[in-house]
């Protein structure tokens, strides 16, 4: 077998029945011609339209974090059953409503969130799935858009709640605070019986007025816990740009919530009212 790329002249060719290569091509639309012959002298081609993008190292992180054996869900953004409440932790009151639409989406479809706030209040937009109390080790992965309305947003949140074999419930929590300008993360200042919920400030720079409107932005997560709940907040990626925490804090609640995974998409608002339309797509959890 043999291959050429566009108009290329030279045939590169593979003494074997199928072919597993690395070639190098500029960015853009290439044509791959692929060939093949028979010891009788047949001949078989076929052509293969490929577009090649580029990227930085770490613009899709999981590349090089996620092993081989990994499992992941994705569109979790696409998921049936979906809830939003308000969340009464946070001050004020806030409504919140959810779509799908295709425009804009960064796959065809994306998960819209409306959310209007009064003194402060927070929308917490949820989905449950799968259950799996053994995994250690997770990267969230998504894709989120913002319009002008980021002006009314305090917090994005974005947490995975994972039940450990002991019932206890991990949070791993983590928001881009616009307000102090930092991406922060949660631990438990309590016990796992008596749990005190607390954000701690990182030193990673986040504001929202620097993610820029109109436009799709690719945010991963990693982390990992112990078998007691002490969480390592490790790396947040956005747009391919790594930012190392390393962070490690107690993080587990005896809360009695299942088994079930659970993600939290957070929307605080900001000021005594606003209101504030945001996008999410290509949600996928990848665990190992």
């Amino acid at each position: 077998m043999g291959y050429s790329i566009d108009n290329g002249d030279t045939t590169q060719l593979h003494g074997d029945t199928s072919i597993n290569a690395k070639v190098s091509a500029s960015a853009g639309t290439h044509t791959v011609h692929v060939k093949a012959w028979s010891s009788t002298g047949a001949v078989c081609t076929a052509q293969v339209s490929i577009k090649v993008t580029t990227v930085t190292d770490d613009a899709v992180a999981n590349t090089s974090i996620v092993p081989a054996n990994a499992v992941s869900v994705s569109n979790l953004d696409s998921m049936g059953g979906w809830k939003a409440t308000h969340d009464t932790g946070a001050n004020g009151s806030a409504s919140g409503s959810m779509a799908m639409v295709s425009s804009p989406s960064h796959s065809g479809s994306a998960r819209r969130f409306i959310s209007t706030y009064k003194n402060y209040g927070a929308m917490r937009y949820s989905i449950a799935f799968g259950d799996n109390r053994t995994s250690t080790n997770f990267m969230w992965d998504g894709w989120v858009y913002l319009t002008s309305s980021y002006t009314d947003i305090a917090n994005l949140e974005m947490d995975l709640n994972q039940t450990m074999p002991n019932g206890q419930t991990v949070i791993f929590g983590i928001q881009c605070n616009s307000s102090a300008g930092k991406w922060d993360y949660t631990q438990n200042l309590g016990t796992a019986a008596h749990p005190k919920g607390s954000w701690t400030h990182s030193s990673a720079p986040c504001n929202l007025k620097n993610w820029g409107t109109s436009k799709w932005h690719h945010v991963q997560m990693q982390y990992s816990r112990t078998s007691t709940g002490h969480v390592t907040y490790k790396y947040v990626w956005l747009d391919g740009t790594k930012y190392t925490l390393n962070k490690t804090v107690f993080a587990a609640r005896s809360m009695g919530w299942g088994s079930s995974f659970v993600i939290n998409f957070q929307v605080d608002g900001k000021g005594s009212s606003g209101k504030s339309t945001i996008y999410l797509d290509n949600l996928t959890l990848y665990r190992w």
